[in-house]
């Protein structure tokens, strides 16, 4: 029965379903999940019951980003066949066990536990629930891509927004032991798994032949970047314009990633000393404030990029996000309120990288397995995750240890930033039409549509 109603056979939809209920379907998942982004908060906590590194307590956030990638690349070809009902299911169930994994973990001082549970484990619901509706968007949205995928995955990106606030208090009336924290995280397992339930028994996929009312396709091309022709995710992976892609999205994704996993003790050791300092709480509050913008990024950059193109808003990500560094690095912590504007921006563009991409890579390689080629663009991910991480929290740690304190700690950190968006930008002036002797044979694809 369980195995009937995960087919994709038994999730099409009837026709007067309406597609708006799909993106709530997927916003189940992605606010779930989206607690990734809320690690900084268990980090301090981690440190002090266990005796850990800022590095060493990044492990189990960099290890679940890894695990995001290479699941989604190698899991995009099943989502695609098996349906986003049983992707989602999949990632409701690997990621609140990698959390009861990580309480065990905790309550018995098993630092290994928590990094198998939360990294591993959580980190293959991360990237399986990620991709679990993206392709579904797109076929239920081919007139708005942008501002579908956006709506979905602004949802990773404000997961932060309700976990922040939530684990700190969770921390705060059960203790920041390490039975505290064991407690905390048993109980975002249960409360996960039921919140990712509700996306299970909502989501649907668009019957064959379904198109929005008044929508034709013929009349949808209206830039060259935009492709009608579909190509397969064998010859994706051929193609240069998947590769700069890649570099695009891996480089975006450092400069964001390293910010926002050290997040919390970085406010605070930037301005440690100063006539402001920043307690513990105003920290987490600045991890939902940038969780927010992180979220509102990824609708309003990504609604915008169908108006004015894909190429056209990386090219506001990269460009400005490598100006926004440079203010911060200048500025240092002379001003509060520059750092946290500036940080905000950045970690907008770097949420809305995210939701474009889905759209940039429809636009380049057409409909047909866009979500299987998403996966496999997500290894880029997995690289950013540890990346961005390893450069901020090793050059930390070792300024650290050489008596450096404030800003000092993090200025290398943020003109290498600087160097890879520019890197980034160059990779997107490089992105052309595909070819045309890696699309589909117009027959195959009709043979593909009539077999599904």
């Amino acid at each position: 029965m369980a195995v009937t109603f995960l087919d994709r056979s038994h999730s099409i939809a009837p026709p007067d379903w309406s597609r708006w209920l799909i993106p709530p379907a997927a916003l189940s998942v992605h606010l779930a999940i989206g607690q990734a982004y809320a690690w900084s908060v268990f980090k301090p906590p981690l440190e002090k019951a266990l005796g850990l590194s800022g590095t060493l307590s990044a492990l189990p956030f960099q290890l679940g980003i890894v695990m995001l990638g290479l699941s989604a690349a190698f899991g995009g070809t099943l989502v695609e066949r098996n349906g986003p009902r049983w992707a989602m299911f999949v990632s409701m169930t690997c990621f609140s066990t990698g959390f009861v994994v990580s309480a065990l973990g905790a309550f018995t001082s098993q630092y290994w536990l928590v990094v198998l549970g939360y990294g591993l484990i959580g980190g293959v619901g991360l990237g399986i629930g990620y991709i679990s509706p993206v392709s579904t968007l797109i076929k239920w949205f081919p007139d708005r891509p942008g501002m579908a995928t956006g709506i979905a995955i602004m949802g990773f990106g404000g997961g932060a927004l309700i976990a922040s606030p939530w684990s700190s208090q969770m921390l705060e009336s059960f203790g920041s032991t390490p039975s505290g924290i064991g407690t905390s995280f048993l109980i975002h397992g249960v409360v996960y798994a039921v919140f990712m339930s509700l996306g299970v028994f909502l989501v649907r996929v668009p019957a064959e032949g379904w198109k929005p009312k008044g929508w034709e396709p013929a009349a949808a091309k209206a830039r060259s970047m935009i492709t009608t022709a579909n190509v397969s995710a064998a010859n994706a992976i051929k193609t240069p314009q998947f590769w700069c892609l890649w570099v695009v999205l891996c480089f975006n994704v450092t400069a964001g990633i390293g910010i926002l996993e050290k997040a919390s003790p970085m406010i605070t050791d930037f301005f440690r000393g100063t006539s402001v300092p920043v307690g513990a709480t105003a920290a987490a509050g600045f991890v939902a404030l940038l969780s927010l913008t992180n979220m509102l990024g990824r609708f309003v950059w990504s609604s915008t990029s169908d108006f004015i193109g894909r190429k056209n808003i990386y090219r506001m990500y990269l460009g400005v996000g490598a100006l926004l560094y440079l203010v911060i690095a200048l500025v240092g912590n002379s001003s509060k309120v520059v750092f946290i504007l500036a940080a905000m921006v950045i970690l907008s563009f770097y949420g809305a990288g995210f939701a474009t991409i889905p759209a940039y890579l429809k636009d380049m390689f057409g409909t047909y397995q866009v979500g299987a080629i998403h996966g496999r663009l997500l290894t880029a991910w997995s690289a950013a995750g540890v990346l961005g991480p390893l450069i901020v929290n090793a050059i930390a740690d070792s300024q650290k240890r050489a008596g450096k304190q404030g800003p000092d700690l993090y200025t290398t950190s943020f003109y290498i930033m600087i160097a890879l968006l520019v890197i980034g930008f160059i990779a997107n002036e490089l992105v052309r039409p595909v070819s045309a002797k890696y699309h589909e044979p117009e027959s195959a694809d009709a043979a593909r549509e009539e077999a599904k």
